[in-house]
């Protein structure tokens, strides 16, 4: 006996429940389940699973680590790329970083500009100090699918450079900037497209050392810069509070604006201040007097107003002499991981309870960025 066909709108409300389904599992099995069959391939691989897969994803939940040997003598440098849970992370630094699973080899000459979405860009850069240039091809990998694009173009620029990485939702597209020292032009590039674009409406500003990459939220790209109308050179104890400015660069119109420091700020810090993004959430942190270190958030991104002080703490209290740069910030910014002035010396600082955690690793130095694991192979 022959079972009857099955009728269009049953066979259709069966692939919606089966989306439904699939879309609330984990990214990683989700992938081993395309094997099941050719409508379950076909269910996981559409652009439209894949979106609302991405959006149902836990957030901020793993983090991805750029992790550098320290050499000793005749070694090569040799850099990976290790993700953890925040959990696991919290619990146990050291051997999160140095655990097999989840790593991934990095070329000498790759640097990790940012990740969006599961996707992380990789710059290859092949600078010539003497010169004072560098040549850049840049890529997009999905560690978990194990999907590579296509390098961009080259692109020749100042060795003085910093790269931002994000997502223009209106075309759907990931997109590349490059900012170049006491210029006043933007280098963009979209994955979708073929060549660079320049933009040359940017202020002239200097680009600090410390913010290499620039900060995605909110469909921008975000620096902490330092505005000198004295030329390329200045001393640090020359600057002013008006020559301290975040730019924020609209990865749509592909313009930009100026974004206020909180209003808290009456002095300018002893320290380069340092701009970041950290569960969706944007944060200007700074040294104070050379004793306390502050941390603002911004409540709603674009709303000056909404710059709060989320916290003020000793240095004595931490038990360190002074702060390098923070790390990370953790559970809606109530964990700190902050890196000490002395080489590989961590600090977890969580301000529910004033609790202090030190730890070391030993020999390494990394880097940490939000990731989500994701189905995201952009066209």
């Amino acid at each position: 006996m022959h079972m009857a066909a099955q009728h269009p709108t049953a066979a259709l409300l069966l692939c919606e429940v089966v989306m439904e389904i699939l879309s609330w599992v984990p990214a990683k099995p989700v992938t081993r389940l395309k094997l099941v069959c050719k409508s379950w391939n076909s269910i996981i691989s559409h652009p439209h699973f894949v979106k609302l897969h991405l959006h149902r994803s836990p957030k901020n939940a793993i983090l991805l680590f750029t992790r550098t040997q320290a050499l000793t003598l005749g070694e090569k440098e040799k850099q990976d790329l290790v993700l953890s849970s925040v959990e696991s992370f919290i619990r146990n630094p050291s051997s999160s970083l140095d655990a097999q699973e989840n790593r991934h080899s990095l070329h000498v000459d790759d640097r990790v500009s940012g990740s969006c979405n599961g996707l992380v860009c990789v710059a290859r850069m092949l600078c010539d100090h003497n010169n004072g240039v560098c040549d850049i091809w840049f890529r997009l990998w999905n560690p978990l699918t194990g999907f590579v694009s296509e390098n961009s173009p080259c692109l020749r620029v100042n060795v003085y450079n910093s790269l931002g990485f994000g997502y223009d939702e209106s075309s759907d597209s990931y997109k590349v900037v490059t900012l170049i020292r006491d210029s006043v032009t933007a280098q963009v590039y979209s994955f979708r497209g073929s060549s660079w674009k320049t933009i040359n409406s940017l202020p002239a500003f200097l680009l600090f050392a410390e913010d290499i990459n620039g900060h995605f939220i909110g469909g921008t790209l975000n620096w902490l810069v330092l505005r000198n109308p004295h030329g390329p050179g200045y001393d640090w104890a020359d600057v002013t509070l008006d020559m301290l400015m975040i730019v924020s660069f609209d990865l749509k119109s592909d313009t930009h604006k100026q974004i206020l420091l909180p209003k808290g700020i009456d002095e300018v810090p002893g320290q380069t201040p340092i701009l970041g993004v950290w569960g969706n959430r944007l944060y200007l942190l700074h040294n104070y007097k050379n004793t306390h270190f502050i941390a603002w958030q911004m409540k709603e991104f674009g709303d000056e107003n909404s710059w709060t002080q989320l916290l003020k703490i000793s240095f004595h209290h931490l038990g360190v002499e002074m702060l390098s740069f923070p790390e990370f910030i953790f559970e809606n910014g109530n964990i700190f991981m902050l890196r000490g002035r002395h080489s590989f010396e961590e600090v977890f600082y969580d301000r529910r309870d004033n609790s202090v955690k030190r730890f070391n690793i030993n020999n390494l130095d990394f880097d940490a960025f939000d990731y989500v694991e994701s189905l995201v192979q952009p066209c």
